[in-house]
């Protein structure tokens, strides 16, 4: 038999090891852990990664991280955060809500925290929209339930049917709590092409009577753009109330893209491949791409998009 002192002995190991196994730090090491309650952004990390790995967005990079890390430090919000991210294919969208995600959740968009919507793969049918919003509720509801700091992104609103959005307009209300959850640590954010036209055209502007592209301010943008999206027909948010309610906090406008701007999305990936930066190749790549006005050539026409596959012909030298 067991003395008593050996039972209680390994009782109180076991308890301990219990204990230390079970303790948030520990576990969180192993296992993906919703934020704590009152954690912050790193403020330096991620201004450091926007300005590493975005290019020619001064005005998009500012609003966001002004954003970002104004409702992060804000202890009790008085609503989820809400991004409308707009601009012509190829500027960084996409770009900039994955650092945003991997700021809020390391694994970022791999993260069972973060979850990515595009229109034309889970709402394709025109039909179906009553079912695709009671879906997307459900699919909502569950998941703040889980982790009051999840970050929902829907790409492709410019192909979205009109209405399906609507469905979430009381998760991004002024209410404290809807049906016993609260909405009001999660973040949102819409990616569309919508009012891509408005924003090159006003950039265009600029640049003819000769101010500089950096002076540029949102409040130079973000009136016309909203208007814009709200009344296009091809856009999800097409008299959408969650505009008509003022409940996005900002449109952010993703500027056309100029020629260094390019050479500058080449030479990053050069270098995330591990090639040494060779500026032939670099400037090779820069002029392959197709740029506009006709007459001045002054815009990417596809951001940097195609460049990881003009890259790819390049390879050889």
């Amino acid at each position: 038999a067991l003395e008593p002192l050996s039972v209680g002995l390994a009782i109180g190991v076991a308890s301990a090891l219990t204990g230390y196994l079970s303790h948030p730090r520990f576990y969180c090491s192993y296992v993906e852990c919703c934020p704590r309650a009152g954690q912050r952004l790193n403020a330096t990390a991620l201004k450091a990664q926007l300005d590493n790995r975005l290019f020619g967005q001064h005005l998009a990079k500012d609003v966001v991280l002004k954003a970002v890390l104004g409702f992060s430090n804000n202890p009790s919000p008085k609503k989820p955060l809400m991004l409308s991210l707009h601009g012509w294919a190829g500027t960084g969208k996409n770009f900039l809500s994955q650092i945003l995600a991997e700021n809020v959740h390391p694994a970022g968009l791999r993260s069972k925290f973060v979850h990515l919507f595009l229109a034309t793969l889970h709402f394709p049918h025109h039909d179906q929209v009553k079912l695709y919003k009671e879906q997307l509720q459900n699919w909502i509801r569950g998941n703040v339930s889980a982790c009051p700091s999840s970050v929902f992104i829907f790409d492709e609103m410019d192909k979205m049917h009109p209405g399906v959005i609507d469905a979430i307009k009381p998760f991004l209300d002024y209410y404290e709590e809807v049906d016993g959850v609260s909405y009001r640590k999660a973040i949102f954010i819409f990616l569309s092409n919508a009012g891509g036209d408005l924003i090159n055209k006003a950039a265009l502007d600029f640049w003819t009577s000769g101010k500089r592209r950096e002076d540029i301010q949102l409040k130079d943008l973000e009136p016309m753009l909203s208007v814009g999206v709200f009344n296009n027909k091809n856009s999800g948010l097409w008299h959408s109330s969650i505009i008509d309610r003022n409940l996005i906090d900002y449109f952010v406008p993703f500027l056309p893209l100029e020629h260094r701007h390019v050479k500058m999305c080449v030479r990053a990936e050069m270098r995330a491949r591990g090639y040494v930066v060779d500026e032939e190749v670099v400037q090779a790549v820069a002029d392959e791409m197709t740029y506009f006005p006709k007459e001045q050539k002054i815009y990417s026409d596809k951001g940097c998009k195609t460049v990881q596959a003009k890259l790819d012909i390049h390879e050889d030298l």
